[in-house]
């Protein structure tokens, strides 16, 4: 007999997730924590018993926005969530939860970031994929599938004094810097630098943030966070001025190094749409697109919801944000972007 809960033991969700073969980073419940520290949204962590013991679970995350409306995502501001468990009754059942609260909260819709295809009766959306490098144990047998222009760009940026610094707290400023930059020029914006320092709080033995620097200069940097035999970099950026010396090319294959060297199966690139110059890149590298699969409830009558720059309706707002100074942007954005799932 299933009961449905609401999370009580966070060792107990941790136990399940360490252990189910669907779940990701993003269902560790540290994240409820960075989340609500950051951004104050309001949790829902459901939970599915069979007697004692968990059979499923679903992180939900209530975003009020003026603009969007409320609604209920897994998980918001991150590549992956969504609902894992032992069988597809259990699914239905989180599902069903998710519906009950969603009417209660009167929400536009729920979202459901699954990295895998569901037997869900809801509509789904599958315009991107995740980009999945296998790795081996040696980074040399890596190198030696990479394309001769990725690994003449490596070469170069080597060539041209830049060096690669690993931390974590001590490169948060480095990271940050070049963060804000980027995303002011896609105008798209930023989040709070706490985000990030929460981020690191919470997952400490995770993270590792990774600069490419030329004397001070910040060209490129990367946040990467490690989970079972995965590592992932959820956020990189770099400063377009410094093209031509192959920042981000060096950034990736350090970290394709580091991955290697500490025993990682998978290097995880991230989510972006097929064909795009971010896919290009990744693909460069020798990695896989994998589907991801965002499912949506909607009460009746309520449209799929249209939330990216590739909407004709934000062309202006986004020309408009990438004109703005800087030190603008950066006050700004963090008040925005909290309510952009």
């Amino acid at each position: 007999m299933y009961k449905v809960e609401i999370l009580k033991d966070d060792c107990e969700w941790n136990k399940f997730v360490h252990i189910n073969r669907t779940s990701v980073l993003y269902h560790l419940v540290e994240w409820r924590d960075i989340l609500i520290e950051t951004f104050g949204h309001k949790s829902f962590y459901i939970v599915i018993k069979e007697d004692t013991i968990v059979k499923g679970l679903l992180p939900l995350i209530l975003i009020k926005s003026r603009i969007f409306g409320r609604i209920l995502v897994s998980m918001p501001f991150l590549n992956y969530g969504g609902a894992c468990a032992e069988n597809e009754q259990v699914y239905l059942l989180l599902l069903q939860e998710a519906v009950a609260i969603a009417k209660r909260e009167n929400v536009a819709y729920i979202e459901l970031r699954q990295r895998d295809e569901l037997s869900l009766n809801i509509p789904v959306k599958k315009s991107k994929v995740c980009m999945i490098l296998d790795l081996k144990p040696e980074p040399e047998d890596i190198w030696k599938t990479l394309d001769s222009k990725v690994r003449n760009q490596i070469r170069k940026a080597q060539k041209s004094d830049l060096r690669v610094e690993i931390g974590l707290s001590d490169q948060i400023a480095n990271f940050y810097n070049v963060f804000c930059l980027n995303m002011r020029d896609l105008g798209t914006p930023v989040y709070s630098k706490v985000f990030f320092e929460n981020i690191i709080k919470r997952l400490t033995d995770r993270t590792r943030i990774f600069s490419v620097i030329k004397n001070d200069l910040i060209l490129a940097s990367g946040f990467t966070i490690g989970y079972k035999d995965s590592l992932e970099i959820p956020w990189a950026s770099s400063n377009r001025i410094y093209n031509k010396l192959c920042p981000n090319t060096l950034l990736y294959w350090e970290i394709i190094k580091y991955a290697c060297e500490r025993g990682y199966k998978k290097f995880d690139l991230g989510r972006c749409s097929l064909n795009s110059g971010t896919f290009n890149f990744k693909k460069q590298w020798g990695a896989k697109p994998k589907q991801l699969y965002w499912y949506y409830w909607l009460p009746e009558n309520n449209q799929l919801p249209e939330l990216n720059p590739a909407n004709p309706k934000y062309k202006l707002l986004i020309a408009a944000w990438q004109r703005l100074p800087l030190v603008i942007a950066n006050f700004i954005g963090p008040y925005i972007s909290k309510s952009i799932p």
